[in-house]
């Protein structure tokens, strides 16, 4: 099956391209974590979850240890002061230490999956010399050196660095949302006549939605023109390598005007994506720096009139301020990983059509199982049922069958 170059579903596919691309992400990963090395990969895992998992812990207990801090400085209150630095200041090494081993172990965890992915597609491209093949040349599988130095190392990184971001900020979510609901109190509704209860996780609710849909709306592109840039990337470092390992025969032919336009034709297509590239990301730059700023002071704005009343304490506010800054980031986690999130794409779409071409290869090494090589025991040469045919198929050119060095020419 040859690779194809991504292009945007339809919004009637999308659903379906978003299962088939969970499905691609399932059957690249898959292979590492029931392979045998499955229990040393799992335990690195299980110990990354559970460092992630204290952090959303220790970030729930900062919320507390700040509302009593204000709430100190509020009452004036010197004692109750410094002892609510004490914990803040034990707590921040706990939470140092954790941030550190959270990054060493996921490190380690990319470099063992990288290492056994690699070994694996190395193999794969090389045995039955699947890289000399017509059909796998054939096949619009550019670039299989990219496929395996680059796109490898970005899959695993992006694969673990999103599943885990995604984990942990749902976690967080659901932490804080009770926070917020219970400092949150109610509002009336004047035109509806009711109270809402917990209405700033409805507002961060709101918001988050709002500004995840706007930000789908401008990074739609990203995708497509992130596969696009690593293509022609990887076409212009080939074309340069090609270069060099051809630079006797360049030299004698005088192909250096040639070998000059093809560089910059190569290199024009890299000019123009990047170009479209930067537009898009400018505008989703904007839209998002905006969205950061205006989520800082926006909480304080909507929670001031409960403090102004007299409902909330400082350190509530704080508090509260905070708890709404966790559950809007962890809603807006699409927005924030959406440039990720395009590169993962690409990067899964590139090593599917790697995956599918070898194995279409594959398939057609056991229709036709080509030219077997046995030594034998004498050193004699012997031609079995060979046949010699143009690409074009018709009368074989020539037969051997036969022990020696002669061939039957047809």
């Amino acid at each position: 099956m040859p690779a194809r170059a991504y292009t945007p579903p339809s919004s009637s596919g999308r659903l379906s391209a978003a299962r088939q691309f969970l499905a691609d992400v399932w059957r690249l990963t898959k292979p590492y974590w029931s392979s045998e090395e499955k229990w040393a990969a799992r335990g690195l895992l299980a110990a990354i979850v559970v460092l992630n998992l204290a952090a959303v812990f220790m970030e729930v207990w900062f919320t507390q240890i700040n509302a009593d801090i204000f709430n100190a400085l509020q009452d004036k209150d010197q004692n109750g002061f410094i002892q609510a630095l004490l914990v803040f200041g034990g707590l921040a090494l706990v939470f140092i230490a954790v941030a550190v081993y959270r990054l060493y172990l996921n490190q380690m965890l990319q470099i063992r999956w990288r290492r056994w992915l690699t070994e694996r597609y190395l193999g794969d491209w090389l045995e039955n010399q699947t890289y000399y093949r017509p059909a796998f040349a054939d096949s619009g599988t550019d670039n299989p050196d990219q496929r395996i130095a680059e796109d490898l190392r970005s899959f695993v990184q992006l694969t673990l660095s999103l599943s885990l971001g995604f984990m942990t900020n749902l976690v967080s979510l659901v932490s804080f949302l009770a926070i917020l609901w219970s400092l949150s109190g109610s509002v009336t509704i004047p035109w509806l006549g009711i109270d809402l209860p917990g209405y700033m996780v409805w507002v961060a609710l709101v918001y988050a939605v709002g500004g995840t849909w706007i930000t789908h709306k401008i990074g739609k592109p990203l995708a497509r023109l992130s596969f696009d840039q690593q293509r022609y990337e990887a076409d212009f470092r080939f074309a340069l390598v090609r270069l060099r390992e051809n630079a006797e025969s360049v030299a004698l032919q005088q192909g250096e005007a040639q070998e000059a336009r093809g560089f910059g034709d190569r290199f024009a297509r890299v000019v123009a994506n990047w170009w479209s590239l930067m537009r898009t990301q400018k505008r989703l730059v904007w839209f998002t720096s905006a969205y950061g700023q205006v989520a800082v002071i926006f909480p304080l704005l909507v929670a001031a009139p409960r403090y102004f009343s007299g409902a909330l304490p400082l350190g509530s506010l704080m508090q509260t301020s905070q708890a709404f800054g966790q559950v809007q980031g962890s809603m807006s986690w699409f927005i924030d990983a959406y440039v990720n999130l395009a590169d993962w794409h690409a990067t899964t779409s590139r090593l599917t059509g790697f995956h599918h071409a070898v194995d279409a290869v594959r398939a057609g090494a056991r229709d036709h199982a080509g030219v077997e090589r046995a030594a034998a025991a004498d050193g004699a040469l012997t031609l079995a049922g060979l046949a010699l045919t143009l690409p074009t198929g018709g009368t074989p050119l020539v037969r051997a069958d036969l022990t020696g060095s002669r061939a039957k020419r047809c």
